[in-house]
């Protein structure tokens, strides 16, 4: 049996490589990207198991390397990823990989005569910003990608790549929010740390157990085979944390500058981060993959005792005053272009419209934390959210409890301001629809279940919800959560990828 990894020098994919290499008998196929910083952990991770470890050497975008990965394969994992902030400084490299190189791979396992089942990693940043009104999310729910994310943005064509493939077993598994021992290191280095709504909902999941699911569903797909079938395959899932990892981005904040003594409110201003056009959210599904796979073992609690001991050099910082540290790792980030500073001194207008709703709304922030509310300290509210009997959920147009039919995606497509106009067809058949502006297009029924529906971002570099919202009523449910009705701008990124913005004629 072999299994092709891809993304395997990612943080996710050196732990799903750690746990695939503890069962017995499995043959693993490795992509490896020329050049590639962490090719050398790989192979000291793979030294004792060299004889049923194979590398491929190039890029997912290559159809010859994508062909001796799928070749002969049981299982082709898709963990490849570039991701922020090298999405943002890098785009070709995003489209490279995520959206081209998706599209490569699926084309080389549809031309197989005996095709390979594939798991695809997908991200919750699909559903972009979310709030307290609906914190709660699941598959189905709308994808409504943040302007300006670039990553997001090819993750959601690569992932439609997919769903509309002819793949004849397939499996597309969100990721979200993911802890692991660089996190600090790497968020300290980019000015995408100011990126993060402290109030936004965030569920959180440890690579650890993220490489955990991988080798779990290996395990079962060999063992129990038959019993996988309508459970697991041609499905969208999400993967969630559990109850115990489900915050706000505060508090990741907040836990990470607790360990060099203080805390989010010691080290921060309440302008340096965004106010929306962010991604999270507690996943109302999370437990159909864990109910599957029992995967879930590690907490955040888990998490911060863990980077502790590993990092203990970070309490070094409670010796240093707090100003300096603030100067020198926070401060000093605000020469870099993903940061809200740098965009208010280079007049970028179309990102602090974005961020924050206006540049004069970023202006208006007052300094201090009296009167900032973080969600996080009003612990009644924060109680009552995290209960799910609770939830708010959005009106997907139809129960989904029940059987889903051509009815069902006639009630949803009505909700999206369009109409179904096949008469006949099943989920998986490409059945014709109608959007808001009277296009026509062929989709998949379970894509569109999935959450999929046409939009100037499966295209072009165009963000147009401000006007799609005033028409459909699926996507205006959360979209009106962090967005005024009055709001009618389109952004877009120019042909050199700067940001810009107009109002829509």
């Amino acid at each position: 049996m072999i299994a092709t990894l891809t993304g395997v020098t990612g943080n996710m994919g050196i732990q799903a490589l750690r746990e695939l290499l503890r069962i017995p008998d499995l043959c693993l196929r490795l992509l490896i990207l020329p050049g590639d910083r962490r090719t050398s952990e790989v192979k000291k991770l793979c030294k004792n198991d060299a004889e049923r470890v194979e590398y491929v050497s190039g890029s997912l975008s290559e159809r010859e390397t994508c062909d001796k990965l799928v070749s002969g394969a049981d299982w082709v994992v898709n963990m490849a990823s570039v991701i922020p902030p090298l999405s943002d400084k890098r785009p070709d490299l995003a489209l490279e990989c995520n959206e081209r190189g998706v599209d490569c791979l699926c084309s080389a396992i549809e031309a197989q005569e005996r095709q390979p089942k594939l798991i695809h990693i997908s991200t919750v940043a699909l559903y972009g910003h979310r709030t307290e009104a609906h914190p709660w999310g699941r598959v189905g729910d709308p994808l409504a990608v943040s302007p300006f994310d670039l990553y997001a943005l090819t993750k959601l064509r690569g992932e439609r790549r997919v769903l509309e493939s002819g793949i004849k077993k397939w499996a597309v598994l969100r990721q979200t929010a993911m802890l692991h021992d660089r996190l600090l290191r790497d968020n300290l280095s980019d000015g995408l740390l100011f990126h993060t709504v402290l109030n936004t909902p965030l569920e959180w999941v440890t690579a650890e157990d993220s490489g955990r699911l991988i080798a779990n569903i290996i395990r079962k797909d060999t063992e129990q085979e038959n019993e996988m079938g309508e459970q697991f395959w041609n499905r969208v899932f999400n993967i969630g944390g559990g109850p115990d990892n489900r915050a706000t981005g505060y508090d990741v904040l907040h836990h990470g500058f607790s360990l060099i003594g203080g805390g989010l409110r010691n080290f921060f201003e309440p302008d340096y981060n965004a106010l929306r056009n962010f991604h999270g959210v507690w996943f109302y599904d999370g437990d159909a993959l864990q109910n599957l796979f029992r995967y879930q073992v590690q907490t955040t609690a888990d998490f911060w005792t863990q980077i502790k001991r590993k990092q203990p050099y970070l309490r070094l910082g409670r010796l240093v005053p707090r100003q300096f540290i603030k100067k020198l790792v926070l401060e000093r980030l605000f020469r870099d272009p993903n940061s809200p500073r740098y965009w208010r001194a280079h007049d970028d207008r179309a990102r602090l419209t974005a961020y924050f709703g206006s540049p004069e709304a970023y202006d208006a922030i007052e300094h201090g934390w009296s009167c900032f509310r973080i969600l996080s300290e009003d612990t009644e509210t924060v109680k009552s959210l995290l209960n799910p009997q609770n939830a708010r959920l959005v009106d997907l147009g139809f129960d989904p409890a029940g059987e889903v039919g051509l009815p069902e995606l006639s009630s949803l497509a009505k909700l999206r301001g369009g109409r179904l106009l096949s008469e006949a067809g099943g989920l998986y058949d490409r059945l014709t629809w109608e959007d808001s502006d009277g296009n026509r297009f062929r989709m998949r029924g379970y894509t569109v279940l999935a959450g999929h529906w046409p939009n100037p971002g499966y295209t072009d570099y165009r963000w147009d919800f401000d006007r799609l919202a005033k028409k459909d009523r699926f996507l205006a449910q959360v979209w009106y959560d962090s967005h005024s009705p009055d709001e009618d701008w389109l952004y877009y990124f120019n042909d050199d990828f700067s940001a810009g913005y107009r109002k829509n004629p």
